[in-house]
């Protein structure tokens, strides 16, 4: 249909040129006089021959879509891609009215709207981690900074607390144990000092809607077997036991908290060489909390 009304176009264009060439060869005969009556006249007629033809491809423009050139912002981009289409001859009227789309056009035109959403999606929470990620180091680098103190990176891999703790233990020259060895002297501490540690689990027993000490005991007892044999992330718990196995004041630094102090009684005089130091990253990864290394500049 569009492609026949652009011929259409074509033909009236051509029309009202070749009256306009008819016209002025008229008015050019005769007297002066009569050549300007005649010209005014022409020049009437080819207006109002133009402004007529002007009207019709609105009204046909109109008819797939596009609206009046007075639209502007989001409206008037449509509408240019509207008449881009137009005049490609690419039909832009609403298809159910003629035919209605194949159920596996329907299918690829859904799986690619949710693929769009999902790609949207990840795009959106990856940025929002990047930019909490790059806050949270900033604020740490300025705390670090006059300290003469910097961040080590750690793998991330479910032992960071252990490998950070391994790090520092390195550094300065203290008795040294792999965090394997860590995990299972922490795993230790906690059983022997299991008073110390059940009133936690206890609260999430009775959160889970009653108490048993049978139940409460095999909680704590496979969750010290995860701390000692498996990959899980460390936390205020294992700090709490790593001061008491190591005799050491432990500090952590944050970018998103206030730094947490932990075993004041083992800090020496000189806490810049015998404090085992840590930083806390809330927003380090996607896949959760992370732990680092904090050494001298």
């Amino acid at each position: 249909m569009l492609r026949l009304t652009k011929e259409i176009n074509r033909k009236e264009i051509t029309q009202l040129q070749n009256k306009e060439i008819a016209l002025k060869k008229v008015a050019a005969k005769g007297s002066k006089a009569e050549q300007k009556a005649k010209k005014k006249q022409v020049e009437e007629q080819i207006s109002q021959l133009t402004t007529e033809l002007k009207e019709k491809h609105v009204a046909e423009l109109a008819s797939v879509g596009y609206a009046s050139s007075t639209t502007s912002g989001e409206g008037k981009e449509n509408n240019i891609e509207i008449l881009a289409k137009a005049i490609a001859g690419v039909s832009v009227t609403n298809q159910t009215e003629h035919s209605k789309p194949s159920k596996s056009a329907k299918r690829k035109e859904k799986r690619a709207q949710e693929e769009a959403a999902r790609e949207q999606r990840i795009q959106e929470e990856q940025s929002n981690i990047v930019s909490d990620r790059m806050v949270e180091n900033e604020k740490l680098e300025k705390k670090l900074e006059p300290l003469g103190l910097l961040v080590h990176e750690i793998k991330p891999d479910g032992h960071c607390l252990y490998r950070a703790v391994e790090d520092q233990l390195k550094i300065r020259g203290s008795p040294f144990y792999t965090f394997q060895e860590l995990r299972k002297m922490v795993a230790d501490y906690m059983r022997k000092n299991s008073s110390d540690f059940l009133p936690f689990f206890l609260s999430e027993t009775v959160a889970d809607g009653g108490y048993d000490d049978s139940v409460v005991e095999k909680r704590f007892e496979s969750y010290c077997n995860e701390v000692e044999s498996t990959a899980a992330w460390g936390g205020q718990l294992e700090l709490g036991a790593l001061t008491h196995c190591l005799k050491k004041h432990i500090m952590i630094f944050s970018g998103s908290f206030p730094d947490v102090e932990m075993g004041k009684e083992y800090k020496s005089g000189d806490s810049s060489e015998s404090t085992i130091m840590l930083s806390y990253h809330k927003h380090a990864f996607g896949l959760g909390e992370h732990y680092n290394s904090v050494v001298p500049v």
